[in-house]
């Protein structure tokens, strides 16, 4: 059968898939556009799945807000151009948005069996690798529910490299989003003082009486030193100790007394952390490719 230049577009049109895998599909089909589509998915269910064991650090947060529930998400992939790519950030929200109205979600796996429109969650993904060449991966999702005296404050950060969310007791969504706004820019470790675990709080205290030492302080002032050192610490790494960003004459937890407000739950998710990074040339691969 003569396959026509207008069957290859209308088939790449409709699959986004390149000019010579949709010709050879629709060879191998006969000419039926369905079968050639369902060649297409194969063969691209197939790329992806070789791509299983790719890295995947970059990619973007985002936040998804329906009265009292909200979800952060996280949507991964291999390099920084495809998560700016308009298809990535639409699968970004097609998920967020589609977690957001569901009731129960326990687990990943729940959440990649939920179905947005025809397809499940987990297909989009497998379908969008395949598409655009790079492994696409779910991350991690946290769904939230707030009462009715609490207000929501989101904030992304670097255009959703970090994604923010507070849970804050009070009526103003000004300081709530404030205070999503300083744990997405300063990158505290902890919310308080007391939900520093007992663990991190002696391997500081060792690191620093170390340093103490190796300074020659005196071993009477050692303790205080320690006291003093650790203060600091909280100062940087826990939210409510934090100085304010919009008035440093103030600490977030003084910020939120002042308001009448109480920090209830932070989700913060920074894309990326605590993975492996990429560390190939991918304009080389690409260029590789299309020689």
């Amino acid at each position: 059968m003569n396959i026509s230049a207008s069957m290859v577009k209308d088939l790449r049109d409709k699959t986004g898939a390149g000019m010579m895998d949709c010709k050879k599909a629709l060879v191998e089909s006969n000419g039926d556009m369905d079968k050639a589509i369902d060649y297409l998915r194969e063969k691209g269910i197939s790329k992806a799945a070789k791509k299983a064991e790719r890295i995947a650090a970059e990619g973007l947060a985002n936040v998804y807000v329906n009265g009292n529930d909200a979800v952060v998400i996280e949507l991964n992939s291999e390099t920084d151009f495809v998560a700016k790519n308009q298809e990535f950030k639409d699968l970004l929200d097609t998920i967020g948005n589609t977690i957001l109205k569901e009731k129960k979600v326990s687990d990943m796996q729940s959440v990649l069996d939920l179905k947005a429109g025809k397809e499940t969650i987990n297909d989009l993904i497998v379908n969008a690798t395949a598409k655009i060449g790079e492994k696409i991966s779910l991350r991690r999702f946290e769904k939230v529910t707030k009462e009715k005296s609490q207000v929501f404050g989101t904030y992304l950060h670097m255009g959703g490299k970090i994604a923010s969310l507070t849970i804050v007791e009070g009526d103003s969504e000004e300081v709530a989003r404030d205070v999503a706004m300083q744990a997405a820019a300063m990158r505290p470790l902890y919310t308080t003082i007391e939900s520093v675990p007992a663990s991190d709080l002696e391997h500081e205290k060792s690191v620093i009486k170390e340093q103490v030492i190796n300074e020659g302080k005196k071993p009477e002032f050692a303790d205080k030193i320690v006291e003093g050192r650790i203060r600091k610490f909280y100062e940087e790494t826990v939210l409510e100790e934090q100085a304010f960003i919009k008035d440093s004459n103030v600490n977030i937890k003084t910020y939120l007394e002042n308001n009448n407000s109480k920090l209830i739950k932070l989700v913060k998710y920074e894309v990326g952390e605590g993975m492996e990074k990429r560390n190939d040339n991918f304009a080389e691969e690409v260029m590789s490719q299309i020689k």
